[in-house]
């Protein structure tokens, strides 16, 4: 389910902070390119974050040079991420700071950056910028912070929730004090005389992984199973074999969003950590364990947005077009023939690079790092080529392009 106009998202919010992304002199690197005369790149580089270009927060080595050198030649690049839980502006000052290479907010796509688009929505009558929504995921309420940002007037979160009603979650009394930090005041959700006038929720959105899986389950669950929306209200729809999806979510409930469907990522632990998908799959588990799930012929009807799925490659690819016209400005562009997804997840980069349709004709070509979930043997989603770290990567993605290069 993709609602319309989802994926031109952040165009707006990207164009008003784009600016030329060659900025500064590349400094010492391991590879160069042999002096040649200027010419328009005809392929540009996508890259994954974590596990590519930073792993725990820490420089990758290699990835700073590999993006000074892209700079400096003047190849298009965007950093594509399922990571989020900060605004874009905070995430690449970030970045920046970390790899000592200045990047442009028109670089970077997060997870969750197509939820701005949902402001405005297709139409004022699907508009949610005006309306209640449940933010979940992220340190305290730094992706309410976000959404504000993004336009979102009337944010909750289940921290709000709870801290008003402790009793919806009572097992989540060990946390009062981390919410009490930053919970907003709200009246109490549940109206005890009339449960018809507790609080509403028009949309839920999964912005970045949970920290309280159990309290976002619940509060979500509450909400999917709610007449119109309505905190403490149970649909007397729900369960009917007469409705489609025996009635579930066919009363009004707010629509559910995730932002990223990667099940592990790489962390500063040895192994994969479970990241928002391992939320998903729970949150899904519990949703057939109350309904009677597929067995029963009853779906969790949610949007999914993220790498793999393609609407976030067109997306990208949009904006790698709008970069690309941005630097080279009036100079005559011939089309992009290739891109060069650089990844360490199979399941998210690889598949997405591999199973993309791009309608501007460009070739998606993967390739898949050692530095991050991937480690060793078949994949299941087979890249292009397998390199060692980003370096590697694009060392082989200019040599593939004909891009003249030597190594120091």
């Amino acid at each position: 389910m993709r609602p319309q106009g989802l994926w031109r998202s952040v165009g707006s919010l990207q164009r008003v902070l784009s600016r030329s992304y060659r900025e500064i002199p590349l400094g010492q690197r391991g590879i160069k390119t042999v002096s040649n005369p200027p010419r328009i790149p005809d392929f540009a580089f996508a890259f994954d974050i974590d596990g590519v270009l930073l792993r725990s927060s820490k420089p990758i080595p290699g990835a700073a040079e590999s993006l000074a050198l892209l700079k400096e030649e003047g190849i298009p690049f965007i950093l594509l991420t399922n990571g989020g839980g900060k605004h874009e502006t905070e995430r690449v000052a970030e970045i920046s700071e970390k790899l000592n290479v200045p990047l442009d907010p028109s670089v970077i796509i997060q997870s969750h950056s197509p939820f701005a688009e949902l402001v405005n929505g297709p139409d004022e009558a699907r508009a949610l910028g005006n309306k209640r929504v449940l933010v979940a995921g992220g340190d305290e309420d730094g992706c309410r912070k976000v959404a504000e940002q993004y336009g979102f007037k009337n944010v909750v979160t289940p921290g709000d929730i709870f801290m008003a009603n402790p009793s919806i979650w009572p097992f989540s009394k060990v946390f009062s004090d981390y919410y009490k930090a930053f919970a907003r005041p709200i009246p109490n959700p549940v109206d005890p005389v009339d449960p018809t006038r507790g609080l509403k929720i028009d949309a839920i959105f999964v912005f970045n992984d949970p920290r309280d899986w159990a309290l976002d389950t619940q509060v979500i669950l509450d909400l999917l199973l709610s007449s119109q929306g309505v905190m403490g209200t149970f649909s007397d729809k729900n369960g009917r074999a007469d409705l489609p999806n025996r009635g579930y979510q066919q009363d009004g409930q707010p629509h559910l969003y995730f932002s990223n469907p990667d099940l592990l990522w790489a962390a500063a632990y040895h192994l994969p950590r479970l990241g928002q998908g391992g939320f998903r799959e729970a949150l899904e588990g519990t949703w057939a364990a109350v309904t009677g799930g597929p067995s029963k012929g009853v779906e969790l009807k949610k949007t999914i947005i993220g790498k793999p799925y393609q609407g976030t490659y067109e997306f990208a690819e949009r904006q790698l077009l709008r970069n690309r016209s941005t630097f080279f400005g009036t100079r005559e562009l011939g089309p992009l023939q290739r891109v060069y997804m650089v990844g360490d997840n199979p399941e998210s980069d690889i598949r997405g690079a591999n199973s993309y349709r791009s309608a501007h004709g460009s070739d998606w070509q993967s390739i898949l790092v050692r530095t991050g979930v991937y480690n060793g043997g078949e994949p299941a989603w087979v890249p292009k080529t397998i390199a060692d770290d980003v370096q590697k990567a694009v060392e082989w993605g200019l040599r593939s392009s004909n891009w003249p290069i030597s190594r120091i």
